[in-house]
């Protein structure tokens, strides 16, 4: 059995506010695009992402990937902007059980009129705190999202 290496006092706090920061930043430019356009932060990445792909659509799978949601949330989440108009669903026809997430033109205006907003929320809360250092903060989580989807397909493969 392999012994435990405990994290130091100063890993500890490094630890505890990667924890914090993780929980208060989303909450944070969530707040702020609620207060200022009526959507979270979610609904704004979900625009985004339908926004930037071909024909302004993608397939419900592929969505919940790129947003890190499970297929049930991403579900709930769209039926809400459904709601909104923001988004229309429609059936894959060579895959009966795919569908498609459509961004519609009320959806595209809501995202260009959240995104100034939001941008500056980003530079606000996180780009301009760190300054200097925001690109070396940017190349570290990098290192740690590679990490972590290599873990995954590791997991994933031992199945």
């Amino acid at each position: 059995m392999s012994q435990v290496r405990w994290l130091s006092a100063a890993e500890q706090q490094a630890w505890r506010s990667w924890i914090a920061v993780s929980t208060k930043l989303p909450e944070a430019l969530s707040k702020d695009l609620e207060r200022t356009h009526n959507i979270t932060l979610t609904d704004y990445e979900i625009l985004a992402h339908l926004s930037e792909s071909k024909q302004q659509r993608l397939r419900m799978s592929e969505l919940a990937a790129a947003t890190l949601a499970s297929r049930s949330k991403l579900s709930h989440q769209i039926a809400r902007l459904e709601e909104l108009g923001f988004v229309e669903r429609a059936n894959c026809g060579t895959d009966k059980r795919g569908q498609f997430a459509t961004l519609t033109s009320t959806g595209q205006a809501k995202l260009i009129a959240a995104a100034k907003d939001h941008v500056s929320s980003v530079r606000a809360h996180l780009v301009d705190v760190l300054g200097k250092e925001f690109l070396e903060f940017g190349r570290l989580t990098q290192r740690i999202s590679e990490h972590l989807e290599t873990h995954e397909a590791g997991e994933l493969a031992k199945k």
